[in-house]
């Protein structure tokens, strides 16, 4: 086994196709075939499952996967850190879906411009899995919103830099309110902070017995179901002032949440740095002293 086979193996897992791996790898599709039947016979099992003009990744190709994204992005990590003269290589970039909505485009773009030699990848998701992601070296980074007290994330666990305040609204069907509210909250799966803050709050005061979850993937479908008088739910300010004009649904302040730029302590590659700077400077808060 070595790196250019694993991404080779990545990259076919990723399009499900020799063909398309073989043109976006520049190699020959035989080469690509060639490649992975030796990973499989080397690792001793099946990893694909050839289907026409697929390749599906069979269960134990599934837990292998995980493991060359790791040593894959390990290898480029340890690249970067020891050569940080400036940004290079991939970056992997995790983000809330609020941020990639609202807080992402415009310093992705300023710092696509300054550093086009740097390839990046993102990923949507809750924070808690995003933190995961980090940890387990999936991701390099990750905007994402930890509330006090989480039990989950290990104090000096992730290394947070604070970049965006977000204004957390509840928001309501027009003219539902007290005891007319409706008892189901729209709101993306476990993990979600802002899910778990809204659910603090109906608590305080005493709705959250019998309310029910339902499960959405879409802020756009949140807002429909609340401007619909099907539900409650909850959403950043920035992203709420999206959605259309105003009197569709009623806001209720639920407070400031900050978030956080989140990397691995002491790991912070040139091209994280670069991105952290872009984000800051977006903020209007500007970059902070290089710890490195």
């Amino acid at each position: 086994m070595d790196l250019a086979t694993l991404a080779v193996f990545r990259t076919v897992a990723r399009e499900q196709s020799i063909t398309r791996a073989a043109e976006l790898l520049d190699r020959a599709p035989s080469n690509v075939t060639t490649r992975v039947q030796q990973l499989e016979a080397e690792v001793g099992v099946a990893l694909f499952r050839r289907e026409v003009r697929r390749m599906v990744l069979t269960a134990s190709g599934e837990r292998y996967l995980d493991y060359a994204e790791r040593i894959l992005n390990l290898a480029d990590e340890a690249q970067q850190v020891v050569n940080p003269s400036e940004p290079r290589g991939g970056l992997r970039i995790g983000a809330m879906e609020c941020a990639l909505a609202s807080r992402l485009p415009r310093p992705l773009a300023r710092f696509a411009a300054q550093w086009p030699q740097v390839a990046i990848e993102l990923k949507a998701g809750p924070t808690r899995q995003l933190a995961e992601g980090v940890l387990a070296h999936r991701l390099d980074c990750a905007l994402i919103a930890v509330p006090e007290g989480e039990f989950w994330l290990e104090p000096g666990a992730l290394e947070l830099t604070a970049v965006f305040r977000e204004d957390l609204l509840l928001l309501l069907p027009p003219g539902h309110a007290g005891a007319e509210r409706p008892r189901a909250l729209a709101a993306f799966g476990p993990g979600c902070t802002y899910r778990l803050l809204a659910e603090q709050a109906l608590a305080r005061e005493g709705l959250a017995a019998g309310l029910e979850i339902r499960e959405v993937n879409s802020y756009h479908a949140m807002f429909a179901c609340a401007a619909a008088g099907a539900c409650l739910c909850v959403m950043p300010r920035s992203v709420a002032a999206m959605m259309g004009p105003p009197g569709q649904v009623e806001e209720r302040p639920l407070g400031p949440v900050m978030t956080c730029l989140a990397c691995r302590p002491g790991v912070p590659t040139a091209a994280i740095r670069a991105f952290r700077d872009c984000l800051l400077a977006e903020a209007g808060v500007g970059a902070p002293p290089d710890r490195h």
